[in-house]
């Protein structure tokens, strides 16, 4: 039976243990710029599960849309299949609460591998699309450039193009901040054929930098209805992550009535 170190690559926080269980996959990301909008609840609310509470930092909901690549995701006790290993990533997100335990709801993750997707929709229950992303590092500037390619039929056109760069140091969030309760969640949660899904995933707490970024284009949030507000976004930026991911678990029979 595989053995991977959680101390390089997934462990949780000293006061949070590690899920029950076996992980099933691990990845790492890169170079990843979280931008975040304050956006009404009553905006977000019809795009969530009426089980789930939208989740708020001073009575403010947020809508993150997160920018990033991934390498080295395979299975437990399996070698990297190349094909769907690495690839570029851009996905929009909320944050929710089911039962006080606090997690992230994905809108919608682009991708730029058709076969990772066709893998991650069934097994993970997460609402993947396929977009040309162009990814490019030099230096600490990142240049992303995305463009979904399969419009209609439910799913709307949606870009995203931007220049970012860390700019202070690395430092890690204080719990109570807005840092810390913007990235360091540890679950999502997810909805496929009537049934609600958790889906658990540990790290060591985000090697954060605050961030710069030149935004030219961004229709993700349009896509979903949500016209972002007219102001500087929360930029972090954090150079790299490994982590463990579980099962997704049916949660449906625990929901409260």
């Amino acid at each position: 039976m595989e053995r991977l170190s959680l101390v390089s690559a997934g462990r949780s926080s000293p006061s949070r243990p590690p899920p029950r269980g076996l992980w099933i996959m691990t990845q790492r990301w890169h170079n990843l710029l979280f931008a975040h909008w304050p956006v009404p609840c009553d905006v977000l609310r019809p795009l969530i599960p009426l089980h789930l509470h939208i989740d708020t930092f001073d009575e403010q909901a947020w809508l993150g849309i997160i920018a990033f690549r991934l390498s080295g995701i395979r299975l437990r006790s399996l070698p990297e299949i190349r094909l769907v290993s690495n690839f570029p990533e851009i996905n929009v997100r909320t944050y929710v609460r089911l039962n006080g335990k606090p997690g992230v709801w994905f809108l919608s993750l682009d991708a730029d591998n058709v076969l990772a997707i066709a893998l991650a929709r069934p097994w993970f229950h997460l609402p993947y699309v396929h977009s040309r992303i162009e990814f490019r590092a030099t230096g600490d500037a990142v240049r992303f450039s995305s463009r979904r390619t399969h419009t209609g039929q439910g799913t709307p056109p949606a870009g995203f193009e931007a220049v970012y760069r860390p700019a202070t140091g690395v430092y890690q969030a204080a719990h109570g901040t807005l840092d810390h309760w913007l990235t360091e969640r540890y679950c999502y949660y997810a909805l496929a054929g009537g049934r609600l899904y958790c889906c658990e995933i540990c790290h060591p707490p985000w090697p954060l930098q605050v961030a710069k970024a030149c935004i030219t284009a961004n229709t993700m949030a349009l896509a979903h209805g949500i016209e972002l507000p007219p102001v500087e976004p929360v930029l972090h930026y954090a150079h790299y992550m490994q982590a463990l991911i579980w099962p997704a678990r049916n949660i449906s029979r625990c929901l409260l009535p």
